[in-house]
């Protein structure tokens, strides 16, 4: 499984410098205001740079002042290198943009490399700059490899915010029966999505539907019908009664739960090759979140995962070595593991949760 094997990042909102090692599960901890949803922000800057939505994104999140660092007086240019490890080797994408006219943000600099295992040398390919867009996609097509190897990896880097559960929001709405390929970032294809489980891979669909039960011990089952014009929503059955119900009639916390266990139920070839949510916490009810504080764990033996939190309960499901917390110094964000053989000690006697609420590891909410 390929995994992102570190992070470099200067110039991006709150974050002045960072470099990260990753593991296959990774919690970001701290407090409200210390830089965590940037984090987030930065692989939703990469979503969209890889959907050719760059210049779009970025006038819709304060245009190249809001994603610089304090603004392009302070910091005109922002940077990032990301490492992935594969089978053979290491792919590396470094992108490097500037604050240019319309407070925009243009590319100074594009560069893939990747090395093979056994050899001494990197190779490398300049995607050349002064464009807005990304080249990744136009490389890979002209036969570039290493373009097309880290255009595979960097799509399927996916953050997912299932945050909008308002009666608008487009998990509770129809979609179209055939969009059933990825789990949307918002949920909005979910129904579309176990329809084609329920229809092909039955004992993954059980699964999810077992464990909603978990949460929520009135729900029964979905509902799911395609219409005659092939749309589809998500209606479920209560137990002990015929009704069909709507999506509109599942609470927000439920809706949030139902979207994250069918996220991290899904089979192995249809998940991302890193995941990343921003608070899974919020509306769950304490033993809903220990359900799916331990899928989170379950799914980071088939992928990679990032999460951020400020819930020392949801805290207590994970080890130290999974935790990275994160602290505001100097107006600008830092990332730090703590030493986890270190907490041994004071593991006898609190859990991970607490010491974090005692600020021993730093990043507390005091």
């Amino acid at each position: 499984m390929p995994v992102l094997k570190s992070l470099k990042i200067s110039g991006f909102r709150s974050i002045k410098e960072m470099s990260l090692e990753l593991r296959p599960l990774n919690i970001l901890i701290g407090a409200n205001g210390a830089g965590k949803s940037n984090l987030i922000a930065f692989f939703k800057f990469v979503n969209e740079l890889m959907g050719g939505r760059l210049q779009q994104h970025i006038g819709a999140t304060g245009r190249a002042t809001g994603n610089l660092h304090f603004g392009p007086n302070i910091t005109p240019q922002l940077e990032a290198k990301m490492v992935f490890e594969v089978d053979n080797g290491t792919d590396t994408y470094h992108m490097r943009l500037f604050h240019a006219a319309g407070d925009s943000l243009i590319f100074a600099e594009e560069r893939l490399s990747y090395q093979i295992t056994g050899f001494p040398t990197p190779k490398a390919v300049s995607l050349g700059a002064g464009h807005r867009e990304t080249r990744i996609g136009d490389a890979a097509e002209e036969g570039e490899p290493a373009a097309n190897v880290l255009r595979n990896l960097l799509n399927r880097c996916r953050v997912y915010h299932f945050h909008d559960t308002s009666p608008t929001s487009r998990v509770r709405q129809y979609c179209y029966v055939s969009d059933n390929r990825w789990l949307m970032p918002d949920a909005a294809n979910l129904a579309a999505i176990l329809y084609a489980l329920k229809s092909n891979r039955e004992k993954v669909y059980r699964r999810i539907v077992a464990t909603i039960r978990q949460v929520a011990p009135f729900f029964e089952d979905f509902d799911l019908e395609p219409t005659d014009s092939r749309d589809i929503i998500l209606n479920w059955r209560h137990r002990k009664s015929d009704l069909i119900f709507g999506p509109h009639q599942l609470s927000d916390g439920t809706l949030r739960a139902i979207c994250l266990i069918a996220l991290l139920l899904q089979p192995k070839e249809n998940l991302p090759y890193l995941i990343v949510v921003d608070e899974p916490e919020l509306g769950l009810h304490p033993y809903a979140l220990e359900v799916i504080a331990s899928l989170f764990q379950a799914a980071s033996d088939q992928t990679q995962v990032l999460v951020s939190t400020q819930s020392s309960a949801f805290l207590n499901a994970f080890e130290p070595e999974d935790i990275v917390v994160v602290e505001r110094n100097d107006e600008a964000t830092e990332f730090i593991r703590p030493d986890a053989e270190k907490l041994d000690a004071w593991l006898e006697d609190y859990s991970l949760g607490e010491i974090w609420e005692k600020n021993v590891i730093g990043g507390g909410p005091h």
